[in-house]
């Protein structure tokens, strides 16, 4: 299952890829995607104080020199015997999260992937309203092509 859930919490876009398997109501994953926003929000702001960015900068001619101290991220991975939910946040604050079995390799590559499919299809779409929910012809069969390619 893939979620995309926007930077205020709102689910914006879901798909299940696998049919046969039980369907979470609408009411269930709007809860899930608000419920993951928070915890992630939370895990985020318990980053130890030595991955935040030094606030010491060196100062150079042209500006501050960059920390290249790790940006804190909040929760990237949750793994049960059942699943493995992966989340990858965009700059924007969009997170992209996917349930996968626990044994399925790159699943990395594979949300990439789909940020990709996102960025070349929705963003890019002119009729597409940024934080609204996603109505994307072209990215729906993309990403059926993506995922029936990796069976």
């Amino acid at each position: 299952m893939l979620m995309i859930i926007n930077k205020a919490g709102g689910l914006v876009y879901n798909r299940e890829f696998h049919p046969g398997l039980n369907k979470l109501p609408s009411n269930d994953l709007l809860v899930l995607a608000g419920t993951f926003h928070g915890v992630h929000a939370i895990t985020r702001s318990l980053t130890p104080a030595s991955l935040l960015p030094d606030r010491n900068a060196l100062p150079t001619s042209t500006g501050t020199l960059p920390s290249l101290r790790p940006q804190p991220s909040g929760l990237e991975v949750l793994e049960t015997a059942k699943f493995r939910l992966l989340c990858f946040q965009t700059l924007t604050g969009t997170k992209f999260l996917l349930f996968t079995e626990p044994t399925q390799p790159n699943t990395d590559a594979i949300i990439r992937r789909i940020y990709e499919l996102y960025a070349d299809f929705v963003t890019k779409n002119p009729f597409y309203t940024v934080e609204m929910p996603i109505r994307c012809e072209k990215f729906d069969r993309s990403l059926d092509a993506f995922v029936r390619s990796r069976a």
